[in-house]
């Protein structure tokens, strides 16, 4: 509605590729808008590099960890589940790896040690992760943008987390369990089986 009021086109694509191929409608019609900037906010799929790289400035996108520090997906989850004592998020140029590209901002908060996804998203990432898109946009648009290499040393990626890998194993030591609670509070729950019964924390 908002992009009607303002005469912009707005799509919304279930998919960009099959098969590991870009959908030649989608790439032509993404194409037609002559696009100089791609801003990609908290993106889940895999964007064809046709589209990454159409526009003159490329393509930029927000992730929810201090990269090269949990990449992929479930960053929040990781970051709590880990126990790290600060999280933060990055804005990074997209190139053809999993959030492997060169590093445009990072902004650092403390983890509190009863943070939930929840509540470090809605505290940090979100309102402050809106302010860093803006800003990048800013510097990409004054030519000061940087472009910092992720260092080799530091990466991890330990998958997506579901209902079917976040029961609690008790046997570990007391913040362990709490960590691998909160770090699955809300989503996708943390679970146990107690006297035959399944019991979602």
């Amino acid at each position: 509605a908002e992009g009607v009021k303002d005469g912009t086109p707005v799509f919304k694509y279930t998919r960009w590729r099959v098969k590991g191929k870009a959908i030649p409608e989608v790439v032509n019609e993404y194409s037609s808008l002559g696009a100089e900037l791609n801003v990609l906010p908290f993106c889940s799929q895999f964007i064809p590099m046709e589209i990454i790289d159409f526009p003159k400035h490329g393509s930029i996108i927000y992730h929810p960890s201090l990269l090269p520090r949990h990449r992929g997906a479930s960053a929040i989850n990781w970051t709590l589940i880990h126990g790290d004592k600060k999280g933060g998020f990055s804005i990074f140029w997209a190139d053809d790896g999993l959030d492997t590209g060169p590093i445009l901002m990072q902004k650092e908060c403390e983890v509190f040690p009863d943070d939930t996804i929840s509540t470090l998203y809605n505290r940090f990432l979100f309102p402050e992760g809106i302010k860093g898109m803006v800003e990048s946009v800013d510097l990409i648009a004054t030519g000061k943008a940087p472009r910092m290499n992720q260092p080799p040393e530091g990466g991890t990626y330990e998958g997506i987390q579901k209902k079917e890998n976040a029961k609690i194993n008790w046997d570990q030591p007391a913040e362990a369990i709490h960590n691998w609670i909160r770090g699955n509070d809300k989503v996708p729950g943390a679970w146990s089986e107690v006297n035959g019964h399944v019991s979602v924390e």
